[in-house]
């Protein structure tokens, strides 16, 4: 399994400026951290991921998606993001396989090269590049700080609006 030990070592070999924080609690979920950290959600970015069907009966593949903590991407605008004909949250068993990170404390960075990442537009246009975003690591009393530009060029995530598209009926 990775954990912050990994991605201190990867961080440090791509000289990214970043911390490694001892939390004063373990977390279940990483929608916990900003209670841990005491900041507010837009700052603390936890990464979902989603179990994919590709269209017409192509194969089936994990998405990850990163949204500041306790927040819910659009299954919809997800979907069609990656151009997938079904979208469920993946299966815990699944993402530790996968990712080789606990469930619910899934990094953004080090995902495998095929996993198609995405964030949501809203993190990046509410926080200036230079503020310090956290994340889980794998681990549950551990927590990486990072500046968010670092992090968007890192996991090479691509931009989404995964707000719900607005239909007829719906009011602004």
């Amino acid at each position: 399994m990775k954990d912050a030990l990994t991605i201190h070592r990867a961080l440090l070999e791509w000289e990214a400026v970043h911390e490694i924080v001892r939390l004063p609690f373990a977390l279940a979920h990483a929608d916990e951290l900003p209670r841990a950290l005491g900041l507010p959600p837009e700052r603390c970015l936890v990464t979902r991921v989603y179990s994919c069907d590709g269209p017409f009966g192509a194969r089936r593949f994990l998405t990850g998606v990163i949204v500041p903590a306790e927040g819910r991407p659009s299954a919809d605008a997800v979907r069609a993001a990656v151009g997938a004909k079904t979208l469920r949250p993946a299966h815990p068993d699944i993402v530790n396989a996968v990712t080789q990170y606990a469930a619910n404390l899934v990094c953004p960075l080090l995902l495998p090269d095929d996993m198609p990442v995405l964030i949501d537009q809203r993190v990046m246009d509410a926080l200036p590049s230079d503020d310090v975003v956290y994340t889980a690591t794998g681990e549950a009393s551990i927590a990486l700080g990072i500046r968010a530009r670092t992090l968007y060029a890192l996991t090479h995530a691509e931009p989404a609006d995964l707000t719900a598209p607005k239909t007829p009926h719906s009011v602004s």
